[in-house]
């Protein structure tokens, strides 16, 4: 339900969120949307790249029919090297480990890692990620953990330490929420 009443919010951001990944996504592509969600983004870049997205999820909660595997919180159910592209939409601050996310999503990519995500950084920030962990994770998700927001440093100090380079970074500011876009690359 919550889906269906935001999805043309939804939909919008998923096309500012195709065209701020152009340069880095060629088309036809094999992309893995993990924590897919409602598959909206997903089915965008589908569309935008004319790719091949497959969502996954810990819960199918898709309004739009984009194929799915559910995934355990563990294990990606793919062989290495299996896509073009991971994407993480707004997912690793609902994680509970997200260090082993990151480590899963690199061992199935072949070429890069798409992350966006909220940073906690300024006044109004913080308070938006503060205000999200307690109504989107008590109200939406029934979750029993606190949501892990973390600075744009503290990603980058992640990345590095996985052995994934930032490509390119670029802060999308959308008043009064910081969010950051970090293309990552496999070190050699």
């Amino acid at each position: 339900m919550y889906y269906q009443i935001f999805s043309k919010i939804y939909e919008r951001a998923a096309k500012k969120m195709c065209f701020a990944c152009q340069d880095f996504i060629k088309k036809g592509s094999k992309i893995l949307d993990l924590g897919c969600g409602s598959a909206i983004v997903g089915n965008e870049f589908k569309d935008f790249f004319q790719a091949e997205v497959i969502g996954v999820d810990i819960v199918d909660r898709r309004i739009l029919n984009l194929p799915f595997k559910i995934y355990d919180g563990r294990d990606l159910p793919f062989p290495e090297k299996s896509f073009d592209i991971v994407l993480l939409n707004y997912v690793l601050h609902h994680c509970q480990d997200p260090l082993a996310l990151l480590k899963e999503a690199k061992r199935v990519v072949r070429d890069k890692i798409v992350i966006f995500e909220d940073l906690p950084e300024g006044f109004f920030s913080n308070l938006i990620c503060k205000i999200h962990d307690l109504t989107f994770t008590k109200f939406f998700q029934h979750q029993n953990h606190s949501l892990s927001f973390k600075s744009e440093k503290e990603w980058e100090i992640i990345f590095r330490d996985l052995g994934l380079n930032i490509i390119y970074k670029k802060r999308r500011d959308n008043f009064p929420l910081k969010k950051e876009l970090f293309v990552l690359g496999l070190s050699l």
